[in-house]
């Protein structure tokens, strides 16, 4: 599974302030931890099979997981069919689903 990583210069410098303020005391231990968490949100690319297993994992059908989505109903096809393949804001979603579950995205 390939994971994207997105450089942001303006991500790096904001986390960078945050450590600082965190080593000045300024931010507690738990609340740099959460920063950390939300500064590397991975998204890992996925294929066509993994698509219609977390589709299934959340007892959806096509038609209402694309609802979910925001897509077409013919674009989850194609995902699943592997003649397309997701990307941007859908691929994000899809990857929070994985991790968070359904109601993450309701």
């Amino acid at each position: 599974m390939t994971t994207t990583h997105r450089k942001s210069r303006i991500l790096d410098e904001m986390h960078e302030t945050a450590r600082g303020l965190h080593s000045a005391g300024l931010i507690s231990k738990r609340r740099m931890g959460e920063f950390d968490a939300l500064c590397h949100l991975d998204v890992h690319e996925m294929p066509p099979q993994r698509i219609k297993t977390l589709r299934r994992q959340v007892h959806l059908s096509q038609a209402v997981f694309a609802a979910v989505l925001n897509t077409s109903l013919s674009t989850v096809q194609k995902w699943e069919a592997g003649d397309k393949r997701p990307s941007g804001p859908s691929l994000k979603l899809l990857n929070i689903i994985e991790r968070k579950g359904l109601e993450a995205v309701l």
